[in-house]
């Protein structure tokens, strides 16, 4: 097996030699990686040979590409793959591939070919290292040839690196177990959904009760000293330390309709996998772990979201237990069936006393395409973004398309338009800063009628509640102009404000020094979703560590992916943290 040691020791071209085939054909790779030596850890050369790639001309990466061969191709017929990729196909089972998935295959090739004008790349072992389905595989194929061609270069590009992550691993003999079983668990808890074809999992369902338990069952496996669901679903497990005092740990395990596997769920995973390998050794630290799988954060079933933080930080308000779902039925009576008390008051003792807490600390998948796009397996999380969201209609005059004159209209649709492109420009204008009309809808829309009606959603966020404040101000202000210029009127009704929550300093630091010691780039970047770390950040000091997401960052959807290797640095990072303690 391979050492770092023996890259870091080298000469340039042994350097290269030892690399060979990490990399398609493609040497100069490792010959401008090698400058960053020495490497702290297999993750630090990870991270410099996809730094190369990314900083290279555009006519460089598209040789990269070019360089690997398709998939169930001629060069896999005619036993031309150098030894790794043919490894890989055969393990994918591209080499038993039946007459009809090989046709499928061979014309899907052509397409893609036609497209883009290179061979279709994908990490055929996939995120968990056991490899694709031939059906899973035909499907992501499928699925990118749609894409726009700059997209799917990228894209192209990051599966190459994952293929050189999973070489580089055989090669040095490294199993990130730790991230397996991460992604073990999160598999297995998707198991439980409401719904068959998508995971969902919203508040006190049977699903929500079933994942509960699993979690719990978990937690006690891991060795943790109590464990048990309180007042308002939340599962706690608690790991005492020497002393008195605790750290708070944990995300939220409610999903949206149509969800991934690890959209909170995976910041629970990995600070139970952490007190599993203390009780392991039978390590105990100066302080305890208090890991929170939060019963309710999205918002799906209810009206009011961050149920399950907003009891711990004492603002659970008591109207909620009125709130009704979707089939009329009152939050209070969804608990009781759910078999929690319903009562305010089992909620209300729920408060957490801020003097006995370190602080609160998160691991999240970023849901969004800035690691992704840097090629880095970790954030640092600046800021969770303040927020103001509001629904509206404007109101305007129905009237036929064909025989108003454009200069006598009192169009809708139009207004509402041109105030989307003024939100967009004016966010565009301030770093960090991102505003958002995401619902739409003309109603009882006609094709010859002029919209006389037309209702929006508006989500407004930043940084800062300044920042927050002042885009909020000028998009409103422009509404107003619009109406008044084109004849119209508007309505427009609150629905969310929630004030920004910047990191503590020092808790941000303890995540910078352990994501420094694993070797990797300190990258630090804002949270645009919110988080039940914004909530805690009303009780005691927080900060975040984001994790990449795959396919471009995507989340709240099936597409949502974490690499085991991703996962197993997630965890680490959070081991160097409590250390630092």
């Amino acid at each position: 097996m391979m050492k770092l040691d023996d890259l870091n020791n080298a000469s340039t071209a042994d350097f290269v030699r030892l690399l060979d085939g990490i990399y398609e054909h493609s040497p100069w790779i490792a010959e401008r990686a090698a400058a960053a030596r020495p490497f702290k850890t297999l993750a630090a050369l990870k991270v410099a040979l996809a730094r190369v790639v990314r900083e290279a001309a555009v006519d460089e990466q598209l040789g990269l590409i070019h360089a690997h061969p398709e998939l169930a191709g001629k060069a896999a017929v005619a036993g031309e793959l150098t030894a790794e990729s043919t490894h890989e196909q055969h393990k994918a089972g591209l080499t038993a591939c039946t007459p009809e998935e090989f046709a499928r295959l061979q014309q899907l090739n052509a397409d893609y070919n036609a497209r883009f004008g290179w061979p279709f790349i994908l990490a055929v072992r996939g995120p968990r290292g056991t490899g694709f389905t031939r059906q899973e595989i035909i499907t992501t194929f499928e699925r990118r040839l749609r894409a726009h061609p700059d997209v799917e270069r990228a894209e192209c590009l990051r599966q190459i690196h994952r293929i050189a992550e999973i070489r580089l691993n055989d090669k040095f003999g490294a199993r990130p177990e730790l991230g397996e079983q991460l992604w073990d668990w999160a598999a297995a808890l998707a198991e439980h959904s409401e719904d068959e074809a998508f995971l969902t999992c919203t508040y006190a369902t049977p699903t929500h009760s079933a994942v509960a338990a699993e979690l719990m069952a978990w937690m006690r496996d891991c060795g943790f000293d109590a464990v048990g669901r309180d007042a308002v679903g939340n599962v706690v497990g608690v790991y005492n330390g020497t002393g008195e005092q605790r750290l708070l740990t944990g995300s939220h395990y409610d999903t949206v309709r149509r969800a991934g596997r690890f959209d909170g769920r995976l910041g629970i995973f990995v600070a139970m996998l952490a007190v599993r390998e203390l009780h392991r050794t039978g390590r105990r630290l100066p302080f305890g772990l208090e890991v929170v799988g939060f019963s309710e954060e999205e918002g799906q079933r209810f009206p009011a979201d961050f149920l399950g933080s907003s009891a711990l930080i004492g603002r659970f308000d008591p109207a909620w237990l009125e709130q009704l779902d979707a089939a009329g039925i009152t939050l209070r009576d969804a608990m009781r069936a759910a078999g929690l008390p319903g009562t305010l008051q089992s909620i209300q003792a729920l408060q957490r006393d801020a003097s006995r807490y370190l602080g609160f600390v998160e691991v999240h998948i970023e849901q969004g395409p800035v690691l992704d796009g840097l090629d880095l397996p970790l954030g640092i999380v600046t800021s969770i973004n303040g927020s103001r969201r509001y629904t509206g209609e404007i109101v305007g005059l129905a009237s036929h398309a064909g025989t108003t004159p454009m200069g006598q209209r009192r169009d809708a649709a139009a207004g509402v338009a041109e105030l989307i492109l003024f939100a967009e420009q004016r966010a565009a204008a301030v770093p960090d800063v991102v505003a958002t009309v995401g619902m739409l809808e003309v109603p009882s829309g006609s094709i010859n009628v002029i919209p006389g009606r037309c209702r929006f959603s508006l989500d407004l966020r930043a940084t800062t509640d300044a920042a927050r404040d002042a885009l909020d101000a000028d998009v409103l202000a422009r509404l107003d102009e619009i109406c008044q210029r084109r004849g119209l009127s508007y309505t427009l009704q609150p629905t969310l404000a929630a004030n920004a929550a910047p990191s503590d300093a020092a808790w941000q630091s303890r995540w910078e020094a352990a994501v420094t010691e694993l070797g990797l780039p300190v990258h630090r970047l804002p949270s645009g979703a919110g988080h039940d770390a914004m909530k805690l950040h009303e009780l005691v000091p927080q900060a975040m560590l984001f994790v990449r997401g795959g396919n471009g960052g995507i989340s709240h959807n099936p597409l949502e992916s974490v690499t085991v290797d991703d996962a197993e640095l997630a965890v680490r990072a959070f081991e160097q943290l409590l250390d630092q303690q």
